[in-house]
């Protein structure tokens, strides 16, 4: 399955829901959906994005979902009893990140603080170092476990999945994903 440029362009600015149900152990959080992931309903949806070969190399899920489309049933229900949740700290769909204003991740930030608090998740994983920074106005925050918590959830701070990000594999990626996942119970 394939888009256009003028196709993914009209969902610039749309919404997704956020992957979550209850008993969400382990919170994902982009930065904002791509137009790919708009299109699709799918978060991190792009073909080569790293993110869900990371969980599978982690060993958080058994396969690989089907992720450049729509998620089946199926591929839902599997992240979801692994005990996985994904939301993004802004909800407007953008082509890149960049396009995003400091205000918009600031609010995205205090909206992600509610969310969090009503869904309780035992970790949060913010996959986005410059955005977390900006959006939770802590600009020396550096990757990994963070001293501050969302809602008093614990939160670490991870490298993006991208592709545009290249300094990350899907081995380095999966290692980093591990940590949150050991604590929030969904590895042993």
């Amino acid at each position: 399955m394939g888009y256009t440029r003028a196709e993914l362009e009209s969902f610039r600015d749309a919404t997704i829901p956020d992957l979550v149900e209850p008993g969400v152990r382990l919170l994902f959080v982009g930065i904002n959906p791509g137009l790919w992931t708009a299109a699709t309903g799918t978060p991190f949806a792009r073909p080569g994005n790293r993110f869900w070969p990371a969980l599978v190399e982690a060993g958080m899920l058994p396969r690989l979902p089907r992720y450049a489309e729509a998620l089946s049933a199926e591929d839902r229900r599997m992240i979801i009893d692994a005990g996985i949740g994904v939301s993004n700290l802004v909800a407007r769909a953008t082509a890149r990140a960049d396009e995003l204003s400091r205000d918009e991740l600031r609010a995205g930030a205090v909206t992600l603080a509610k969310r969090v608090a009503q869904w309780r998740p035992r970790a949060v994983a913010v996959v986005g170092l410059t955005a977390y920074r900006q959006g939770f106005d802590r600009p020396r925050a550096v990757a990994g476990r963070q001293h501050e918590t969302i809602a008093d959830v614990p939160t670490w701070v991870l490298p993006n999945p991208s592709g545009l990000n290249a300094h990350d594999t899907v081995t380095t990626l999966a290692r980093a994903y591990a940590e949150p996942a050991r604590a929030a119970g969904v590895l042993a």
